[in-house]
C-alpha cells in the first residue's frame, strides 16, 4: 500500500471543510448510505460479470473506509 501525504495547504482546506462546513459523522453517514444504495443498484440492474466483481468490491470497501475515517462506527474496543 503506498501513502500518500497531503500538502500543508490541503490539510489545511480538509480541517477547515470538517470542522466548520459540515460534521464527520453526517458525511460519513451520507457516505455509507450512498455506498450501501448504490452497491444494491447496481447488482439489482447489472448482470454482475465475474471481471466486474472485484471492481465493485474493491470501491465498496474503500467507501466504507473513507466513512470509519470520518467516523468509527465500526470500531471496537
Amino acid at each position: 500500500m503506498s501513502t500518500n501525504h497531503f500538502s500543508e495547504e490541503v490539510e489545511a482546506r480538509l480541517r477547515v471543510f470538517f470542522n466548520e462546513i459540515i460534521d464527520p459523522k453526517d458525511m460519513a453517514k451520507t457516505i455509507r448510505e450512498v455506498n450501501y444504495l448504490l452497491s444494491l443498484y447496481f447488482m439489482r440492474s447489472h448482470k454482475t460479470d465475474e471481471t466486474e466483481l472485484p471492481n465493485i468490491d474493491d470501491n465498496f470497501y474503500w467507501m466504507n473506509r473513507l466513512a470509519e475515517v470520518l467516523d468509527p462506527y465500526f470500531d471496537v474496543e
